[in-house]
């Protein structure tokens, strides 16, 4: 179990990548809605790229992207303001390629918002470069948007869970679930996979695993309520033989999923491990991953 002490987190401000994109398009006005959401405001980016680009390109040319950039921005902007015209946004034409200018944006501090697909600007929002790029190395919450733009809400956020050590990064899933004023779902997901061949060979032994990972979802809960005491906490746990199948499956019927990201082994940087691929390319609804050590900085103690 972790050391640290979790805090209740303070919602932050969001950066939006912007490159022109359908996908894009919809990502900015989901991170326009969350940022009024948590009356905070929105930053709008698009990384020209104009710095590597000078290597081979002529300063015409550089311009024009740079004039293509703005016009992006400002574009993107006007589409946020009709639907939230009290919205405080920013727009910032960053020189460097796409993953270390939203890296350098979003500062240590503002939750950073990508879409599922890209071009141009971000070119490789493609989940597999920049994308993935940012939500394995960011310091800050990312959320990946996936899902139509019109898809209806379903009046709840899910947490992908596991056992005490989750607490730090699942306050921000209950910070997510209170704005928005619905219950917070804890999903745990028992893989009796994972324990074939380990120390618990017996069928007995596998039953009181099982058992003992709900006692831990359910403490999980009862934790959370102690920072949020009016926020509804549903514990559960599924038994299954494929972890992302099922939180795939479980991202059909809420607004927001939210997981951790850890580090990889023997502590050489952050990394994605296969469920939050799967999630971040499959799923149908918005995707949140949170450094697991986000919980313990800053913050309030009940």
């Amino acid at each position: 179990m972790s050391s640290e002490t979790p805090v209740r987190p303070e919602l932050s401000d969001v950066l939006v990548g912007v490159d022109g994109s359908p996908s894009a398009r919809t990502a900015a006005l989901w991170a326009a809605a969350e940022a009024d959401r948590r009356s905070r405001p929105l930053h709008l980016v698009h990384a020209a790229d104009t710095d590597r680009r000078a290597y081979w390109s002529d300063a015409e040319t550089i311009q024009a992207v740079r004039e293509t950039g703005r016009d992006l921005l400002a574009g993107t902007e006007a589409a946020v303001r009709e639907r939230f015209p009290d919205l405080v946004v920013t727009r910032l034409l960053d020189r460097r390629e796409p993953l270390d200018g939203l890296l350098e944006a979003a500062g240590g501090e503002k939750a950073v918002v990508v879409g599922s697909r890209g071009l141009g600007g971000f070119s490789a929002l493609l989940l597999g470069s920049v994308g993935l790029g940012v939500a394995a190395r960011a310091d800050v919450p990312v959320i990946v948007v996936r899902g139509g733009a019109d898809r209806p809400e379903s009046g709840s956020v899910t947490a992908a869970v596991r056992d005490a050590d989750d607490l730090g990064w699942l306050l921000l899933a209950a910070a997510e679930a209170d704005v928005r004023k619905v219950p917070l779902r804890l999903l745990s997901v028992w893989n009796i996979l994972t324990h074939v061949g380990d120390v618990a060979t017996m069928l007995d032994d596998l039953d009181a695993a099982a058992h003992r990972r709900v006692r831990e979802v359910k403490t999980l809960a009862d934790r959370v309520r102690e920072w949020y005491p009016d926020l509804t906490v549903a514990p559960h746990v599924e038994t299954g033989t494929s972890t992302p199948g099922i939180l795939v499956d479980a991202s059909a019927h809420t607004d927001l999923i939210v997981m951790g990201r850890g580090h990889r082994p023997l502590g050489v940087g952050p990394s994605l491990g296969r469920v939050a691929h799967a999630l971040i390319h499959h799923a149908h609804c918005p995707v949140e991953i949170v450094p697991v050590d986000f919980g313990t900085r800053g913050g309030d103690t009940p």
